[in-house]
């Protein structure tokens, strides 16, 4: 397994990390001896929220999820997760990739509409129905995709740049690539 470090600014050490959910639940980004406050049992619960999600994804054919936000920064109670999943545009763009994810999930939270967005004035931002029940935010990534997000130049940026990036935007961080269990072992 590979070895999950922050940096100085509390970001996850650059690079991607292809993991289970075991495998992160036995991580640093659950147990953190050196940190006095470090919230376990909210962390658990926000990857157990994620792994339901990506289970659903994986269901529908979507193999490539990634894992980033608060959660993998050096925060005692992170907010939320925060990922992304790669998807076929025309799959997307059709809503097919909606109505097969929204059979699945018994609350329907499969939208990445703005008008279904709701404003959550404790976070100061709006957030997706998926938020609201999970605490999770995933988005689809298809050529072309962006995230509204721009880099110190303008140059708007894609997720799989933008999740690489410490909020500053300036230093490059960690992402978790999330793999199913291995059936074999």
């Amino acid at each position: 397994m590979q070895m999950l470090i922050f940096t100085k600014n509390g970001c996850l050490a650059p690079g991607d990390y292809t993991m289970t959910r075991d495998q992160i639940e036995d991580s640093v980004l659950i147990h953190n001896p050196e940190r006095e406050h470090w919230d376990e049992s909210w962390r658990l619960s926000l990857l157990n929220n994620f792994y339901r999600l990506a289970t659903e994804l994986w269901q529908v054919g979507i193999e490539d999820i990634f894992l980033d936000g608060s959660f993998v920064e050096e925060k005692d109670h992170p907010n939320d997760i925060d990922g992304y999943f790669v998807c076929d545009f025309k799959r997307f763009i059709s809503k097919e990739l909606h109505r097969e994810l929204n059979r699945i999930n018994p609350d329907k939270i499969w939208t990445w509409s703005h008008s279904e967005m709701v404003k959550v004035s404790s976070v100061g931002k709006r957030v997706l129905p998926m938020w609201l029940k999970y605490r999770v935010e995933l988005f689809p990534d298809y050529p072309g995709s962006f995230t509204g997000i721009q880099d110190r130049h303008g140059r708007a940026l894609g997720f799989p740049e933008a999740f690489r990036r410490c909020r500053s935007g300036r230093t490059e961080k960690g992402i978790i690539k999330l793999i199913k269990e291995d059936s074999s072992s």
